[in-house]
């Protein structure tokens, strides 16, 4: 594994453990990539219950009960689909955090306005939904690394459980 990414999922293992905290994540682009840096730390079942990788626009509709409506109005790279996609891992987990990840990650993919590399990202926090879009650099895969990293950091940005 990355080793940022290590480092990062280590930090944010003992934020969550710290606050008797559990986290769900809400995937898209990066595939699991999140719920997979984060269940590679060795005790992680103490603050991870649960990843939902919803690559199709069904299953973010079936999974974490994003409306069709909401994705037809707004992309599924949008600021609303990621809120609904980590306030949907939320709601559909045993989780106080959650986070979600969509975007391009190329090489293919892109529409106007939301070229290679387009990535939002939504974090909740007991409830509190907040999104972000980043733009990274690279192919698919260093897209993805970046989008794992930004979401982590994010989320440990965000962290106010307790």
């Amino acid at each position: 594994m990355n080793k940022a990414i290590e480092a990062l999922a280590i930090e944010l293992g003992a934020a969550l453990q710290r606050n008797g905290c559990m986290l769900a994540t809400a995937e898209s682009c990066t595939g699991g990539g999140v719920a997979q840096a984060v269940t590679d730390i060795a005790g992680s079942s103490a603050w991870f219950d649960r990843g939902f990788v919803t690559y199709s626009n069904a299953a973010k509709s079936a999974m974490l009960d994003v409306p069709a409506e909401l994705i037809a109005q707004h992309g599924a790279v949008s600021a609303e689909v990621a809120g609904a996609m980590a306030a949907g891992a939320q709601a559909n987990s045993a989780a106080r955090v959650a986070l979600s990840t969509t975007g391009i990650a190329g090489p293919g993919g892109a529409v106007p306005g939301k070229p290679v590399g387009t990535v939002w990202f939504g974090w909740s926090v007991d409830g509190v939904i907040e999104t972000e879009c980043q733009r990274f650099d690279g192919d698919r895969q260093a897209v993805r690394e970046q989008a794992v990293a930004h979401a982590l950091r994010g989320l440990l940005h965000r962290l106010a459980c307790g």
